[in-house]
């Protein structure tokens, strides 16, 4: 830690506060530094996590944490505050097996008072908090820091709505405004925060007259009233807030220091819910993520001084290059296609789509439950449209999903990317509920593709499906079976055996084809790609409980529900009933690490599979026998 001497003097936030005020506008700029060295050797959330620096050290400085309470929304910009708080060394293993999380996690440190990763949450929690402090006669802060993004998302304005009306709590709200979510912010909310903008440089000035001189409290209240209302245009982030019931301050540099603590210190001597609108920099301090905050959003290993170099030419696509492709050739075809992401593009692979045809490409914001109503308004009337959606968001949409689109046997496609183990980013973010919560679903098509030639032909038959229908896909490269070019719809609820064995077949849905048919191979089973979750091939599964001993379903999913259930349906009505082995994702949530440790670790590669098997083969009682 010699390039870092004041960093390296920082256990605790208690260290940060013993520290000269001059002497932090320094520990940023190693904070930063110390950030990207970190960052280039782990991969993670670099650009979000530069822009952070100084809000960080302001809050840890100001605030008597983790006796005050702060909660960050989404939890990518983190860095600097696990960093500030004991777990410098950590970071060394940040997002890898046994090593710390990406993102807050409760059990992690006390410092982490919320656990979160997906957005819009802050809020919420923070309200809550502040509640539990004032019902407990406890006078400590609460304070929500959440992003221009997530400010997208209803939950974040009902949490707002629902705290304007308490007079009598300590609640900070935080807009850490960057103008970008990962992508670029969509909406009429952030066109008001950039209209507010173009004044910004005289606000500033005034705004560091006014509240950086901490006068008495009073004089600071009728001040800032005047700033904020009258400084501020009709129209106004200030006086949508004021109107929700918080009283509004800002905007500040958030890369100031010298106006930055002295609004907290001033505001977190005030009661009531308050508003703070703090303008950050995605990237700052570092030109290559200031340039392209999108690209140095979450990175894999880097070379700091280079950044990120494109990958060598060739190689296989992604699951997720597979269907922007195929979108992109669906809508060239049928004018009635649309595509929908709830603020994912770049991840859902909608950036040729959104380049090729604008008129046909809604980004709707981090709103994933309008994202679904939307479609299921235009298929009503006549369009077809196709939601890109990860796994573990469509979870937030639950309800539209069954009131809205499947009740009403609309035409809408559900692209689920991220379906099963998604490797760094955790419990979050894996996708393991998605096939036990949508088996249930009546009128629902679900499908699991096992390579990427089956993920666009099943793309396409839900395209033709006159209903509502998924396809569930996972992150990253499939087997490597190159697309066919012709387009098929699939005969609906055909499974097909891909290998015949004795005794054991082996019922793989989707990514688990391939570790399957390795598996078969050892055991001499029978293997078959199912296909369809929902219609499940029913009389190919009583034929292979008429041959065979012992079934084995495998998903990555969870065992409870899913995939398995549908299997245990068919089985349960035989008159001779076959064993049944359910192989899924166990009943806890994984921590993070490489995709293929945690198939591993959960016994869903190949090697886990066939000792699951022989497992389940060996009769009771026989393995204790000499």
């Amino acid at each position: 830690m010699s390039d870092y001497p004041r960093l390296a003097r920082i256990e605790s936030p208690a260290d940060l506060r013993a520290l000269d005020r001059k002497e932090l506008p320094a520990l940023a700029d190693e904070l930063r530094a110390f950030l990207i060295e970190s960052v280039s050797k782990t991969g993670g959330h670099l650009s979000s996590n530069l822009g952070t620096v100084e809000l960080t050290i302001a809050l840890h400085y100001v605030f008597d944490t983790p006796e005050d309470r702060i909660v960050w929304d989404v939890g990518h910009q983190t860095y600097s505050h696990k960093i500030l708080t004991g777990r410098r060394e950590a970071m060394a293993g940040l997002r890898h097996l046994g090593g710390i999380s990406g993102f807050p996690r409760r059990p992690e440190s006390e410092y982490d008072t919320f656990g979160t990763a997906h957005s819009s949450t802050s809020v919420s929690a923070a309200l809550g908090m502040a509640v539990a402090a004032r019902a407990n006669g406890e006078t400590r802060a609460s304070v929500a820091v959440i992003g221009d993004g997530a400010m997208s998302a209803g939950m974040a304005f009902e949490a707002l709505n629902n705290a304007g009306s308490m007079k009598d709590i300590g609640l900070l709200v935080i807009l850490n405004d960057n103008e970008m979510s990962i992508s670029q912010p969509v909406g009429a909310l952030s066109n008001i925060l950039a209209r507010l903008m173009a004044p910004y440089g005289a606000a500033r000035r005034i705004g560091k007259k006014v509240l950086g001189v901490a006068p008495p409290v009073a004089e600071l209240a009728r001040k800032v009233e005047e700033y904020a209302k009258g400084i501020i245009a009709p129209g106004s982030p200030g006086t949508l807030f004021e109107e929700f019931g918080f009283h509004y301050f800002g905007p500040v540099d958030g890369h100031d220091l010298d106006t930055l603590i002295p609004v907290l210190q001033n505001l977190r001597s005030f009661n009531g819910p308050h508003f703070l609108h703090v303008i950050t920099r995605k990237g700052q301090g570092y030109k290559l993520a200031e340039a392209d905050p999108t690209r140095y959003h979450g990175v894999g290993k880097f070379d700091r001084h280079t950044g990120i170099q494109d990958a060598s030419g060739g190689g296989k696509p992604t699951y997720t290059q597979i269907f922007g492709d195929w979108l992109c050739e669906a809508a060239a075809r049928d004018p009635r296609v649309v595509g929908i992401t709830p603020a994912m593009c770049e991840g859902s692979g909608l950036t040729r789509f959104a380049a090729e045809f604008p008129d046909r490409y809604y980004d709707v914001g981090i709103a994933e439950q309008h994202a679904l109503t939307f479609a299921a308004g235009l298929a009503c009337e006549g369009s077809r449209p196709v939601v890109a959606i990860y796994s573990t968001f469509l979870q937030r949409a639950y309800d539209q999903l069954i009131h809205d689109i499947a009740l009403q046997n609309l035409p809408v496609v559900l692209a689920i990317d991220r379906g099963g183990l998604v490797g760094a980013d955790g419990a979050t973010h894996h996708g393991a509920f998605d096939l036990s919560f949508l088996a249930c679903v009546p009128n629902l098509l679900l499908m699991t593709p096992a390579d990427e030639n089956e993920c666009r032909q099943m793309l396409h038959t839900a395209l033709c499906h006159d209903g509502p229908s998924a396809v569930r896909y996972p992150r990253g490269k499939g087997p490597g079976v190159s697309p066919e070019a012709a387009l098929s719809a699939l005969p609906l609820g055909k499974a097909e055996i891909r290998r015949r064995g004795k005794k054991t077949a082996l019922l793989a849905f989707g990514s688990m084809l391939a570790p399957a048919l390795e598996a078969g191979e050892a055991l001499d089973a029978t293997v078959v790609n199912m296909r369809f979750v929902k219609p499940l091939d029913a009389a190919l599964v009583e034929s292979l409980a008429r041959d065979h001993e012992l079934l084995v379903s495998i998903e990555e999913n969870s065992a409870i529900g899913g995939a398995g259930a549908e299997v245990a349906r068919v089985i349960d009505i035989l008159p001779a009933r076959p064993r049944l082995l359910r192989l899924g994702l166990p009943d806890h949530f994984i921590d993070h690490g490489e995709q293929h440790e945690l198939l591993a670790e959960t016994e869903l590669d190949a090697d886990g599979i066939a000792a699951a098997v022989r497992r389940a083969q060996t009769p009771p009682g026989a393995q204790d026998k000499t």
